[in-house]
């Protein structure tokens, strides 16, 4: 008998719990817009009655932009049996390891990454993809303690950034820090959290660049690929939670994207030319599906290219930024259902179990917490907890 998935009381009345996001989408304040520009009416779809159980399933999604409604559906059959007993204690293992590593301030990271802020982020949505929210869950009390720390460093600008602790790009802090507080948010609709969203994802559309994308500093100088995911993802994760986001910078960054893509299908780093490579090729997919475009060809292409490296995780070889590039992979399966994730996630949850530690963490040369939260949510994936990825 195929068991179905098990999802926690608080996490299934919670996880975006899309009738309260529409409600509080219009009692709450809007977001601003962008300078020079009069405020929209909220764009954020009326949440959709879930169908009976013996209705016909819908048609696929259709490509759109302006965030139009995410591939929608029943979990798939057989995906709660993806999460092995192997898996369990792997997962197990890797939160306790991880709730141990938080420093007493709530931060994340050790190194030159200690306190950075995406490492602290990442943590944060490992510990609730597990189920966990903040102050609720068997890590409730590691997501607030996480949240606080991330809205203690918001500026009055919405910039999410600590100075020691930013080694590489901010706008990448940034993103993941954003991210992080829009899923917070659309669990708790705690107005606190709302308030420092709402200037973090202004900051974000007040310095897309005129190509469409982000990069390293809150300034709209140039643009790259991997900035630009971070970025766009957290801007749908606020989309989602009833925050208001322009038109024009969805579109503008599914441009930008599209025009990043090789011949290949895969992506290259910046439009100014380049060959393309796996983690970022992945980085590429997903933005466009955040940005809801599913079955443009440059999708289907993308997953093409992607699907080369199967052979890879099956031989367990490593090459750089390994888990950023199978954090964003294995979303992109996920989003992409069918056959491309049933043949995926096995392969990279068997890999992912095999190089866990036997202390429980998962080794980067970044630090430690930051390969443990990635691979967290990656084997976690299949829980459906997370609302930025809840079919």
């Amino acid at each position: 008998m195929i068991r179905r998935l098990r999802i926690p009381a608080l996490v299934a009345a919670s996880a975006f719990a899309l009738v309260a996001a529409a409600v509080a989408a219009q009692e709450a304040p809007k977001a601003e817009a962008p300078k020079g520009e009069a405020p929209k009416a909220e764009q954020a779809a009326p949440p959709k009655a879930e169908p009976a159980a013996d209705a016909p399933k819908p048609e696929k999604a259709k490509s759109v932009g302006v965030f139009g409604d995410a591939v929608r559906g029943d979990v798939p059959e057989g995906t709660g049996e993806m999460l092995t007993p192997e898996a369990d204690r792997a997962i197990q293992n890797g939160l306790a390891w991880l709730a141990r590593s938080q420093q007493p301030d709530g931060s994340f990271g050790s190194g030159t990454y200690r306190g950075n802020i995406a490492v602290t982020s990442l943590a944060g949505l490992a510990f609730m993809a597990g189920g966990s929210s903040p102050g609720r869950g068997p890590y409730g009390a590691q997501v607030d303690k996480a949240l606080a720390y991330v809205m203690a460093n918001t500026s009055p600008a919405g910039f999410i950034a600590v100075a020691a602790a930013s080694t590489h790009g901010p706008m990448y802090s940034h993103g993941f820090g954003a991210l992080f507080l829009a899923e917070a948010y659309g669990m708790t609709r705690r107005a606190e959290i709302r308030e420092k969203l709402q200037k973090a994802i202004r900051l974000i559309i007040d310095t897309q660049n005129n190509e469409g994308g982000w990069r390293y500093q809150p300034v709209r100088n140039d643009a790259d690929v991997s900035v630009t995911i971070c970025e766009i993802n957290a801007l749908r994760a606020a989309r989602n939670a009833g925050l208001y986001i322009p038109k024009e910078t969805v579109d503008a960054c599914i441009k930008y994207v599209k025009q990043a893509q090789n011949p290949d299908g895969g992506f290259r780093y910046m439009l100014q030319g380049g060959a393309s490579a796996f983690p970022r090729s992945a980085a590429g997919v997903v933005a466009l599906q955040s940005a809801g475009v599913y079955d443009d060809k440059e999708v289907a292409e993308g997953i093409a290219y992607l699907k080369q490296f199967m052979r890879e995780i099956k031989l367990g070889s490593r090459y750089s930024h390994y888990f950023y590039g199978h954090y964003y992979a294995a979303q992109a399966m996920w989003i992409r259902g069918g056959a491309d994730w049933n043949e995926w996630f096995p392969a990279i949850r068997n890999e992912l179990v095999h190089r866990q530690s036997a202390a429980g963490y998962w080794n980067d040369s970044i630090c430690n917490e930051y390969g443990t939260a990635m691979a967290l949510i990656i084997l976690q994936m299949p829980n459906n907890f997370l609302p930025i990825f809840q079919r």
